[in-house]
């Protein structure tokens, strides 16, 4: 008998040292429930848009032909002050009407997207509170999965009790 265990304790080293036993069997399932967990989950909300583009204004070339001619158009007009008075009024009037035919044309639309941060949450499962009986005894574990009726559970021996 020495013989034996003199060459079981010698294979059991040479086969890569001490290591508890490890042994499996089957337990019945008496209740799985998930456990639920809270989880931030923000996400950008986009969308675009068609808007006009305000124009930058007649170029300055323009607005001061349209003056000058607005101006020879009110110099014809009356006699002395009236005359001054008319060619002024031509000046402005010519100097408007530049502005407003290159703004009409200088208007254009272009599309612009916006984003915001909608800050959201969803329930998420993270695992399975399980309650198995083994042994008649029930013991309670967390698993990824929810399991069948029945579990393998693993039995390993730890050290011996003296």
């Amino acid at each position: 008998m020495k013989i034996f265990l003199f060459a079981l304790s010698t294979a059991v080293m040479y086969c890569g040292g001490l290591q508890a036993a490890e042994f499996t069997d089957v337990a019945d399932v008496i209740s799985s429930t998930p456990i639920h967990e809270r989880v931030s989950q923000p996400y950008l909300d986009c969308w675009t848009e068609t808007t006009t583009v305000p124009p930058k204004g007649a170029s300055l070339g323009g607005e001061v032909l349209g003056g000058v001619t607005g101006a020879l158009i009110g110099s014809q007009i009356g006699d002395g002050t009236g005359k001054k008075i008319a060619t002024v009024v031509g000046a402005i009037a010519g100097v408007k009407v530049a502005d407003r035919s290159a703004n009409s044309k200088l208007t254009q639309t272009q599309q612009v997207e916006h984003c915001r941060e909608v800050k959201a949450s969803d329930d998420v499962i993270t695992g399975y509170k399980v309650i198995y009986r083994y042994k008649d005894q029930d013991i309670t574990t967390v698993l990824p999965y929810s399991p069948s009726e029945k579990i393998r559970i693993g039995i390993r021996v730890i050290e011996d009790v003296r």
